[in-house]
């Protein structure tokens, strides 16, 4: 039974099918949604500090 992940960047839902796996030289496993948290990764961002992320909702006091 396949299994939804929980993306590594926004912390939304990954359905089984969609979304990205990324692999870093490290071996750590990333999870990601959508392009949108894929570049924003790319570009160094910290998802505590991206308005529109489950992270920086919760650490603001809005979830």
């Amino acid at each position: 039974m396949p299994v939804a992940r929980k993306c590594s960047f926004c912390g939304g839902r990954v359905e089984p099918g969609t979304g990205l796996m990324f692999v870093r030289r490290d071996g750590s496993v990333l999870f990601l949604c959508s392009s949108k948290c894929e570049r924003n990764l790319e570009l160094g961002r910290k998802p505590h500090r991206v308005e529109w992320t489950e992270r920086s909702r919760k650490a603001r006091g809005k979830a």
